[in-house]
């Protein structure tokens, strides 16, 4: 016997066939497959731009955008204070994927299309295209969402409009900080480390070079706790105004870039090291001497800058929507293809009862994202107004409320795969928080709904005309209707420290008599009936899977 007969060449050994893995959600139309917006589009009057809107969907259904998202929140933003022979520099460099990504946002009117083309639906349309690409990656429409704010408070001065709208709406985007440039990008900066949400307490100084007063240069001294998006070409910022022409908190339009091309004085002192939103960077920064020009009356600050906070509040719930979409999406898709114990997983009652109760959160959100967004439109008269004054505030603190724990649900229906980073759940349950801490916690927006009650009680009224549209087709939900009237009339009656108590408790219900009464207008019975069931009814339970006995799940999941 020879040596060569007793040994064998070793084989490769295959040890497994990977199978019962989920298909790759890409290369998919987000617009086609999201039934909810799609009708909700042609509802509220946007339905002239379906060809745009589906070009968006394909466009953020890509491999390519996908796979752009997951850089952008991988490869995340690094800050250069200074360059390599010791000059301030304050630049944030991003990776290419975050510029690729927010090109094509602005390429397609995701941040002031509303503006640049008024006419009815024409916030619908401008929500359904930024709600689609935060969809994916949510970062980048900070900056996106601060742009499209910004117009309102800008129209305030206008020899300042004259010069900054038409690069606000333009469609092209560059990175590089250029005096010359004809597009830009808007931030905003308004807390400081000593006050946060009481920025009356700011202590950031306004000197003005002349005379002063609205449309005059001042030079800003102090520190912003807070500023997001700081390569934007020009922010808002609040500042204690001092001189001849008035005293007090004063807003200010602040270039990053002077007339004669040199850099203003914005010292990025560090990044947030924030818990997600991780492709957007958001930072400290130094005023020193810094050039800036007052926008609206001095000392009237609050007033000027809270224009630009009512559209940010709105892309918040806009925000929070699209991520309660992705939730959704990406655990049917997974429920749908993954099987256990003889049956797909979508299939299987605890499962399909999850599902289909995530599905009912995601609805009611978008549902009343796109109503609110309708109010919006140019075309608005005095009652929807007073309706979107109120509704937004109640929307945005209930809906960005809920994204946290919806999230987190949809996250687990993956398993173990939706807590890598491989899948893009775990991006999501980092990014939720961000929309219910940003333009207002919590508390800021319930006292903020308490404010407009008493402030502008046509609110109220609007408010209570939008739900009572839905009377007489839900008996739970009508009973919910006139509990809340009698909620909001003892309310009414409370001393300050009494009727904050119960501030959250209203909005609330205030919350969920607005989204059951659109479901009922809107949606199929199932949705609405579920959702009224499980929300408003005797057995009212917020974890997600507990839905009542008779919910047509099949009926509910079919629209996702």
């Amino acid at each position: 016997m020879t040596q060569s007969d007793t040994h064998t060449t070793p084989q490769p050994h295959v040890t497994h066939t990977v199978l019962n893995q989920s298909a790759p959600r890409r290369d998919i139309n987000e617009y086609e497959l999201n039934t909810v917006l799609r009708e909700a589009v042609q509802r509220h009057d946007g339905g002239w731009a379906d060809d745009e809107l589906r070009e968006i969907g394909a466009l953020v259904g890509s491999e390519q955008f996908q796979h752009d998202a997951h850089l952008a929140n991988t490869i995340t933003p690094e800050l250069h204070t200074h360059d390599r022979w010791g000059n301030r520099v304050d630049e944030v460099e991003y990776h290419p994927a975050y510029h690729r990504i927010i090109s094509a946002s602005i390429a397609h009117g995701s941040h002031t299309r509303c503006w640049a083309d008024p006419q009815p639906g024409s916030h619908v349309v401008r929500a359904a295209g930024f709600m689609m690409f935060g969809q994916i990656e949510p970062g980048h429409a900070c900056p996106v969402s601060m742009t499209h704010a910004v117009i309102p408070s800008l129209e305030l001065q206008p020899d300042v409009a004259a010069q900054w709208v038409p690069k606000a709406l333009s469609r092209s985007y560059s990175p590089d900080l250029s005096a010359d440039k004809q597009s830009a990008i808007f931030g905003m900066s308004m807390t400081e480390k000593q006050g946060g949400s009481d920025v009356r307490a700011n202590t950031t100084v306004a000197k003005p070079v002349a005379g002063g007063g609205p449309g005059a240069e001042y030079l800003l001294t102090g520190h912003k706790w807070f500023c997001s998006a700081p390569m934007s070409d020009a922010f808002l910022v609040l500042a204690q105004a001092e001189g001849p022409a008035g005293e007090g908190l004063s807003c200010f339009l602040l270039p990053r870039v002077l007339p004669d091309g040199t850099r203003n004085v914005f010292r990025i002192q560090r990044l947030k090291n924030k818990l997600g939103n991780k492709s957007n960077a958001s930072s400290e920064i130094e005023l020193d001497g810094t050039v800036a020009v007052m926008i609206g009356e001095p000392g009237r600050g609050v007033r000027t800058i809270i224009e630009m906070v009512a559209q940010t509040r709105l892309d918040c719930v806009l925000g929070s929507a699209s991520g309660m979409r992705q939730s959704v999406a990406e655990a049917v898709w997974h429920a749908r293809h993954r099987a256990a114990f003889g049956a797909t997983l979508a299939d299987q009652p605890a499962m399909a009862a999850v599902l289909a109760d995530l599905s009912l959160e995601s609805e009611a959100a978008t549902v009343t994202a796109i109503r609110l967004a309708r109010a919006h439109d140019e075309d608005a008269d005095d009652q929807e107004r007073a309706f979107r004054r109120l509704a937004t505030a109640v929307a945005k603190y209930w809906i960005c409320k809920r994204g946290p724990h919806h999230s987190y649900e949809a996250l687990e229906c993956l398993g173990g795969n939706g807590y890598t980073e491989d899948f893009p759940l775990a991006m999501r349950y980092r990014e939720q928080p961000v929309m219910a801490v940003w333009e207002g916690s919590g508390n800021v927006i319930a006292l903020d709904v308490l404010r407009a009650m008493t402030r502008e009680p046509e609110s109220v009224a609007a408010f209570d005309a939008e739900i009572s549209l839905a009377r007489g087709s839900n008996r739970t939900l009508d009973t919910h209707l006139d509990s809340l009237r009698d909620h909001l009339g003892e309310l009414s009656r409370l001393d300050a420290a009494s009727a904050q108590r119960r501030a959250r408790s209203v909005v609330e219900s205030m919350a969920l008599a607005l989204e059951a009464s659109l479901l009922v207008r809107f949606s199929p019975a199932p949705v609405a009936d579920a959702f009224i069931a499980a929300r408003l009814g005797e057995d009212r339970n917020f974890e997600y899977g507990a839905l009542p006995d008779g919910a047509d799940l099949s009926a509910i999941l079919e629209r996702h």
